[in-house]
């Protein structure tokens, strides 16, 4: 924890370069907040310097789940100590916010922040997306830190893939992939007419899945069609496994097509865009191309659980919204830096109970869940059915929680499907042109540890609340 404190530090001085450059008043903020930052990782990492170095997986779970608050706690202050939200309860929901990639703000008026702040704000998202301690692993091991049980800790999906047979590697090519795709996105967003700050800054939450803007009025303000495609492009490819991407970058365009997670999550951006997009031509009368390209920014942006947004959904015809609430529990592919549930784990679910019908036709048969021609344990399967109905049950509790503090039932279920799944905008009073500000602290407390449930998957983070796991 020592060492990743003295990381954010780092990447908090970085932030201060974009203070000077438009020298703006959160320069000192963004200073003292690094020197913090680098004074307490040092005294972290001095004080633990002859600790046993050998993390098993009660460790890894630990530091997982510890990251996140951490980071988040020393994450705010600069926006404390500048006084640009002056709440610290406030400042963390932003923070926590950014790191899990969900992108709920409590922001009335993003453009009056400066710079540097801004630059903080999608950097925290961008540091978030591929996982704080995926970058870990590629620097730990330096120091003699094993690194196996804190990437099957973070990595999200109910099968982590592998690049490479050493974890340090694997976390090299992941970030090498991100760091590419985010420069592309780069070079595009200024081509299309983006200045080169709002083009970093988008690019960053872009392949975050994060959904963070420079703007209230988030990818509707520029008015682009050229930009829209370009973002979609990259949600796409963000909510993609990163290993399919790493064979697309090395030529290997059969294993990509041929990935069955892959084709569902394609086939139901399709089949969800064309519907909308229909419903969008002949109820609401806009033009076949608007009525697509609303209909796929929205689509990719929810399923993808980015969060950015072109148009209020809310005021599309009844039955819209309803569509844009069931794909906040989709979610992108399994090894990518989306949320929510996963396609991979709704293609098992599908799959499994077809099957079930065939087994209560044919008791004595033995058929297995198969994906990509590859059978699936029925262990996986238990955890898939467990994880889904965790899901569920911590939605309903907690949109419970959320409705007894005042809020009806749409703003309660919008709020806490938008946090666990990591979306952004919900529904009622948090939709695509509303924020959380209007929560109380209990409320935002509350919404902050949704996210980072969601964003862990419940299990990492429910394992260290078991008692069970204290035992020795």
């Amino acid at each position: 924890m020592g060492l990743l404190l003295l990381i954010e530090g780092l990447f908090l001085l970085i932030s201060t370069g974009v203070a000077v450059l438009y020298n703006e008043y959160d320069l000192i903020a963004l200073l003292v907040s690094s020197a913090i930052c680098f004074v307490s990782g040092s005294i972290s990492w001095y004080a633990t310097r002859g600790a046993n170095r050998n993390i098993g997986k009660r460790e890894g779970y630990i530091i997982v789940s510890l990251v996140w608050v951490i980071f988040s706690v020393f994450g705010a202050l600069p926006f404390v100590i500048s006084g640009a939200i002056p709440s610290y309860t406030d400042a963390f929901f932003e923070t926590m916010s950014g790191f899990t990639t969900t992108g709920a703000s409590i922001l009335n008026d993003i453009e009056a922040m400066p710079h540097g702040l801004l630059f903080w704000r999608s950097l925290t998202q961008w540091i978030g997306g591929m996982g704080m301690i995926v970058l870990s692993l590629a620097i730990l091991p330096i120091f003699g830190f094993g690194g196996m049980q804190l990437f099957f800790a973070e990595v999200p999906g109910p099968t982590p893939d592998k690049l490479h047979p050493r974890i340090r590697e694997t976390a090299k090519r992941l970030w090498i992939i991100y760091i590419s795709f985010t420069i592309a996105e780069i070079i595009l967003l200024k081509i299309g007419g983006m200045n080169w700050f709002d083009a970093i800054n988008h690019s960053f939450t872009t392949m975050a899945t994060g959904g963070y803007s420079t703007k209230q009025d988030s990818i509707a303000y520029f008015n682009s069609p050229f930009i829209q495609y370009v973002i979609v492009a990259f949600m796409i490819i963000a909510g993609t496994n990163f290993t399919l991407s790493y064979y697309a970058l090395h030529f290997k365009f059969g294993k990509v097509f041929r990935n069955e997670e892959f084709q569902y999550y394609i086939g139901f951006i399709v089949f969800f865009t064309l519907l909308i997009a229909f419903f969008l031509w002949h109820f609401e009368g806009l033009g076949i191309e608007l009525s697509i390209r609303d209909s796929l920014f929205q689509v990719v942006s929810i399923m993808t659980t980015t969060g950015f947004v072109t148009a209020d959904y809310l005021k599309w015809a009844p039955f819209i919204p309803v569509i844009i609430f069931v794909l906040m529990f989709f979610g992108g592919s399994a090894g990518s830096t989306g949320g929510s549930i996963k396609i991979i784990r709704i293609v098992l679910l599908l799959k499994n109970s077809m099957l079930e019908l065939k087994r209560i036709i044919h008791p004595n048969a033995i058929i297995p869940v198969r994906i990509n021609n590859k059978s699936v344990s029925p262990e996986i399967i238990s955890n898939v059915m467990a994880f889904v109905v965790i899901y569920m049950l911590i939605t309903i509790i907690s949109t419970i929680v959320i409705a007894s503090l005042g809020y009806d039932l749409e703003t309660s279920l919008g709020a806490v499907a938008s946090s666990l799944g990591n979306i952004g905008p919900g529904l009622g009073r948090v939709g695509p042109v509303e924020n959380y500000a209007h929560f109380p602290a209990f409320g935002k407390w509350f919404l902050s540890f949704l996210m980072m449930l969601g964003r862990l998957e419940f299990f990492t983070v429910l394992i260290i609340l078991s008692p069970a796991f204290w035992k020795k």
